[in-house]
């Protein structure tokens, strides 16, 4: 039976890492033996979460940052994080520096995008879900990425994303043209917004 401190840990968090619970006092042995005996389920490698854990929509982009904390969360996944697109990307869009190496995950797929200091930096909010914290860009650093990126997620998606975040309010024109200078594609984006003012 898992111990009350460790119970309550699950409860709180949703899902644990092994070394986590190895900094616990948990042993890999005592690990295998709450797998065996149903007590815990494992949800990928090395993050495990009681039987009856359902996982939240975002369960994927969990695992990623519990194992990646540094990743930026862009793009088409980006956009359905903020529900600005009807898309339902089976890949998870992140953002790396230039220089780093991307992180090597089973499970989910990774579509990784290298991002400029300052453009890897600007717009990104921290989210805490499930325990971990969800470094996801803003409204208007997500439709500044998408006109940047607009041959690898198509204009089509950049321009639903562009009209759904100022007629929902989600952002404004200016915060919007602040992004796409940051991005470096105010001169792409400037007749969009324009028709938009």
């Amino acid at each position: 039976m898992l111990p009350t401190p460790i119970h309550r840990l699950f409860v709180r968090t949703g899902t644990l890492r092994s070394r986590e619970l190895t900094a616990r006092g948990v042993s890999r042995v005592q690990l295998s033996r709450w797998l065996a005996a149903g007590e815990l389920q494992r949800l990928g490698h090395g993050i495990y979460a009681l039987p009856d854990y359902a996982p939240n929509q975002h369960a994927s982009l969990v695992e990623v940052a519990r194992r990646a904390p540094q990743v930026v969360f862009c793009l088409l996944t980006a956009l359905r994080f903020h529900e600005l697109t009807t898309q339902a990307p089976f890949e998870v869009w992140i953002a790396i520096g230039n220089k780093d190496h991307p992180p090597r995950l089973a499970y989910p797929k990774l579509r990784v995008q290298r991002f400029s200091p300052a453009s890897l930096d600007y717009g990104v909010l921290e989210h805490p879900v499930d325990g971990a914290t969800l470094r996801v860009t803003d409204v208007a650093k997500t439709v500044a990425d998408c006109f940047k990126f607009r041959n690898k997620v198509g204009l089509d998606v950049a321009l639903e994303a562009l009209r759904e975040a100022v007629q929902a309010r989600r952002t404004t024109v200016d915060a919007i043209w602040s992004a796409a200078k940051v991005c470096r594609v105010a001169t792409v984006m400037r007749p969009y917004l324009e028709s938009l003012a």
